[in-house]
């Protein structure tokens, strides 16, 4: 039995083989899996349970999995991870843009679903108590203003900019070393740590989503510049306070 305490894993999977050993495999982590075959059902356990986490397959029966993490992103911060045996490139830089934090193809190795389901609670229970950031981590930009506490990014035109915590993570990488070349190996180490398989492009992926949120408001375009064969550079200076 898990513990009290332990994490709460939607197991949104339509295919009672896979959604079974999903389940299980979290069990024996020490998680609690709840399972469910449809969108519908995950909304009735949400409705009755605090979920830390849902794992979403993206082939369900009436609303599909990417539907379903773009109204679960704009209704909040819930880590999503898109397991699907769609998984060209294509598929997954939909499933990406759409709000989910990661994506992992089928079939796949037990060892990296649980690692990488472990390192989006790590991530969101940091951004939850403050661990990855000092208290008051406040920073001005080109005339931005950023709380890394709260993800409250308000651009110059006083809009505010909503930011998965992928993005999250990336854009703090990039303002707490301004003005230097970061690798994309760098990037995809600090954000995604031991979770980073070899050629994950997750970090493209995010990075590119990132540069569009700035981009549609002023002065955004220009504070994340491509260094050919060298990495990336957040071109702006930032004060911190």
């Amino acid at each position: 039995m898990a513990p009290v305490d332990s994490p709460r894993i939607a197991v949104i999977e339509d295919d009672d083989e896979i959604r079974d050993l999903v389940c299980a495999l979290l069990a024996r982590e020490g998680m609690t899996a709840h399972p469910c075959r449809t969108a519908a059902a995950f909304d009735e356990l949400r409705a009755a349970h605090a979920i830390d986490l849902a794992i979403v397959d993206i082939m369900l029966p009436g609303e599909d999995g990417l539907s379903l993490c773009r109204r679960m992103r704009a209704g909040g911060g819930l880590p999503m991870l898109i397991v699907s045996a769609r998984g060209d490139d294509v598929d997954r830089i939909v499933g990406l843009e759409v709000g989910a934090d990661d994506y992992l193809p089928k079939p796949f190795n037990p060892r990296e679903l649980v690692a990488r389901v472990r390192a989006l609670l790590r991530r969101s229970r940091a951004d939850a108590g403050g661990a990855m950031t000092p208290a008051a981590a406040r920073y001005r930009f080109a005339g931005w203003s950023w709380d890394a506490d709260t993800r409250a990014l308000t651009s110059p035109d006083g809009m505010a900019v909503e930011l998965t915590g992928g993005e999250h993570d990336l854009l703090l990488c990039l303002v707490t070393h301004p003005q230097r070349v970061l690798s994309r190996d760098q990037l995809l180490d600090w954000t995604r740590g031991r979770a980073a398989m070899p050629f994950d492009r997750t970090i493209d992926v995010q990075l590119g989503r990132l540069r569009r949120k700035l981009g549609l408001h002023p002065g955004g375009a220009a504070l994340v510049k491509t260094v050919r064969g060298g990495g990336y550079l957040f071109a702006a200076k930032v004060q911190r306070g």
